[in-house]
């Protein structure tokens, strides 16, 4: 009479014993993966993200045109404004941090607790880590994978790099993906010869590109741009990474 739950409790056991050695084989296999794609992507030109296939698929389900305008371009063809621009305006503590920003969490936390206008706390690294690993919805569960994809990305590449790739993967408008296709399509040039102007005006959309259009610029956007301007000013020409 008592075999049987004896025998129950064996099969348990296996069944327990069984997932947790896949459990183990999936970590391992993830690990191995995801240092690989970073290492692979510190030398490889990023030609495409989840965001973009995400965005292509939304556009489709609306009924709209699907568009996905990217180029990779190079960093030493890219105006030298862009990068200061953009780290005027979303990370001025880039080249002195890990990946995290924890004042500007804090800061963003308490403006959000007194009910004034949110802003993002993430750095131009945690932007990167999740335009090209991961997908754009805020949960814990991706936050947790963009923190441990924005750790590698800060130990294998450069700060240069990290910057390449941002310039590169961000969206920066309506199906348009990277200083590239922003050039070519909102400025009619290249983003070798965007002006420090245009630069602050793709700057001041990137809290939201599918509002804020830098091709039609908005008063607010004018006057973000006027204070980026004042920003790139004092910060000067980029630190060598």
């Amino acid at each position: 009479m008592s075999s049987k739950p004896t025998k129950d409790r064996s099969a348990f056991g296996k069944l327990l014993h069984f997932f947790v050695k896949l459990l183990k084989w999936c970590i391992i296999l993830f690990l191995f993966s995801s240092i690989l794609a970073v290492l692979v992507y510190k030398w490889v030109p990023v030609k495409y993200t989840p965001l973009m296939f995400i965005r292509y698929y939304q556009q489709k389900k609306d009924g709209k045109k699907p568009r996905m305008e990217h180029e990779w371009v190079p960093i030493e063809d890219i105006s030298e404004n862009l990068p200061v621009a953009v780290w005027a305006s979303e990370d001025q503590n880039f080249f002195t941090h890990f990946g995290f920003d924890f004042k500007a969490i804090q800061q963003a936390r308490k403006e959000a607790e007194a009910g004034k206008r949110r802003r993002g706390g993430s750095t131009i690294s945690q932007q990167t880590a999740k335009n090209v690993f991961l997908w754009p919805n805020s949960t814990w569960v991706r936050k947790g994978f963009e923190a441990y994809f924005t750790l590698l990305i800060e130990l294998f590449w450069s700060k240069e790099r990290i910057m390449e790739v941002y310039l590169n993967s961000i969206e920066m408008g309506d199906g348009i993906y990277g200083a590239q296709a922003v050039a070519k399509f909102h400025f009619n040039t290249d983003a070798k010869h965007l002006t420090r102007e245009q630069c602050a005006l793709i700057a001041a959309s990137l809290p939201n590109p599918l509002k804020f259009n830098s091709a039609r610029p908005s008063r607010y956007m004018l006057k973000r741009q006027k204070k980026i301007l004042k920003q790139m000013r004092a910060l000067g020409k980029l630190p060598d990474s």
